[in-house]
């Protein structure tokens, strides 16, 4: 069976002037809402996803008397986000499959990391809305809305809620792909649109993956592509795994 692979570049030009294994610049903004119980602002270079964790009371139909709690999340992006002026999909009456499938990823990832048992009947919803995308999105949402959710936990213990936190530990993600022959770290916009390969891959503090999502668009990869892919993967998570616990030490 033959497999097609692109020739690397000779010389790697980044937008941003990046190395290949780099991340961009990253921020975390803590109560950036006052009123959600839990609040971030996550930035991964252009792109800025408002993050905020509810705490509700219940869960849903099928989890009462469980004495388990639920986690889910809510994914959307504001019209001008983008380049050009995206319709809400309220306007279009329906939420499309993208937004479904992203919400999903969310939920999921997030989800790993909690002991519902531990939360009780309770439910947790993240609401991520993209201020501005210039790609990494969900990856973004999910590496933010990890932090709102440890900072939504945090009050309930220290209001006696909650014994101890629920959590068990962080996630984080990021995107990874191949651009002209080259494996790069997270993507921006211009890149992304463009990878002959684009891969999602959600990690665990201890190492463990949660989710690869990986997608030849054009070309297809070899396993040792796919093996560089994750190794660009995990350094890239480790480094926003420390800004999380730096911003969790910080917040108190």
């Amino acid at each position: 069976m033959s497999v097609t692979t692109a020739t690397p570049s000779p010389q790697l030009f980044r937008p941003d002037h990046r190395s290949a294994d780099a991340l961009r610049q990253v921020r975390i903004t803590p109560h950036y809402v006052a009123m959600a119980e839990g609040s971030v602002l996550m930035e991964s270079g252009n792109t800025r996803v408002l993050c905020n964790a509810t705490v509700e009371q219940g869960v849903p139909s099928w989890l009462r008397n469980s004495g388990r709690g639920w986690v889910t999340a809510e994914y959307g992006m504001l019209p001008r986000a983008t380049l050009t002026r995206t319709a809400r999909e309220s306007e279009r009456g329906k939420v499309g499959g993208r937004t479904h499938e992203i919400q999903r990823l969310i939920g999921r990832s997030l989800r790993s990391v909690v002991d519902m048992k531990a939360l009780g009947e309770r439910t947790i919803i993240l609401d991520c809305d993209v201020l501005q995308a210039d790609g990494g999105t969900r990856t973004a949402a999910i590496t933010g809305a990890c932090v709102a959710l440890a900072l939504a936990l945090g009050k309930l213990v220290k209001a006696g809620t909650l014994k101890n936190s629920p959590l068990k530990q962080m996630v984080a993600a990021t995107s990874v792909g191949i651009v002209d022959g080259n494996v790069l770290l997270d993507l921006a916009y211009e890149e992304d649109s463009r990878a002959a390969v684009d891969m999602n891959v959600v990690m665990l503090a201890n190492g463990g993956l949660v989710e690869t999502q990986a997608t030849a668009e054009h070309d297809s990869y070899t396993r040792a592509q796919l093996g560089q892919m994750l190794d660009f993967a995990e350094k890239g998570i480790q480094e926003l795994l420390a800004a999380q616990r730096t911003i969790l030490d910080q917040a108190g």
